[in-house]
């Protein structure tokens, strides 16, 4: 169907995770972005935009971008820091109308999207504590971290635009529901709970988030904030035949 603009003034919001764009994709997501343009006023990418986080890859996808014609919001995934090339994929997505959130937001229209990357150390009563050798802490501390990067995006988006509804993007889940179906070995390197604390606090009307392939499309936090996987591969086990979540905020 065509995009048009909700008579209730709603912003429409497509959200895609885990595209792993390959050096050799090129013109494999023109179509998608066109489809995506023609439906939503604004894309948000949930990390891993690349397979493997190398200069080369992310090229075609700045390339692949020049046929999306609405902002694209993005957060990086674990894939993206494979090739350590980070400032390098940077530097290349600056060139484009991608826009990458670290801890910051960005406003557009009735909505503040806040973003950070998350990281693992798993859910509710197995959340991981800071507790034993060095390295368990460092992997603790790195979800606290990303946990308070994104609930000070979210304070200064309530401090300088208090009227706006919030929306997350996360690469990491924020809840287990939604990784549910993956292997409950692997829980703890899928997201935590730990990201969940802002939303609930904030009062965010919804996140989105990716890197699990084969967990559930929706859930809910503690205080019902809706919360979306919406990682390439769950989208199409769910029928979308074009891999996007559309949401009206």
């Amino acid at each position: 169907m065509d995009k048009k603009k909700s008579n209730s003034g709603k912003l429409k919001i497509a959200a895609v995770g885990d595209i792993h764009v390959h050096d050799t994709d090129q013109g494999k997501w023109t179509d998608f972005f066109k489809e995506v343009s023609a439906k939503a006023d604004v894309l948000l990418l949930c990390g891993d935009l690349t397979d493997t986080g190398k200069e080369s890859e992310a090229e075609v996808l700045a390339e692949e971008l020049r046929a999306c014609s609405i902002p694209v919001l993005a957060v990086l995934g674990n894939h993206d820091y494979e090739g350590d090339q980070v400032k390098k994929l940077q530097k290349i997505f600056a060139r484009t109308q991608l826009q990458l959130l670290d801890g910051d937001f960005k406003v557009i229209e009735n909505v503040g999207f806040a973003g950070v990357k998350g990281y693992g150390g798993g859910f509710d009563k197995y959340t991981l504590g800071m507790f034993g050798e060095k390295l368990n802490k460092d992997f603790v501390q790195e979800t606290v971290n990303e946990a308070l990067k994104l609930d000070a995006a979210l304070a200064q988006l309530d401090s300088e635009h208090s009227d706006l509804k919030k929306v997350v993007l996360l690469h990491y889940a924020p809840i287990k529901s939604t990784v549910e179906g993956e292997p409950e070995a692997i829980h703890p390197f899928l997201g935590c709970s730990r990201l969940e604390e802002p939303l609930n606090r904030r009062n965010v009307t919804a996140a989105f988030h990716g890197h699990a392939h084969i967990g559930k499309l929706e859930g809910k936090t503690a205080t019902g904030v809706r919360v979306f996987n919406v990682s390439k591969p769950v989208l199409q086990q769910n029928g979308y035949e074009t891999p996007f979540y559309l949401l009206e905020v």
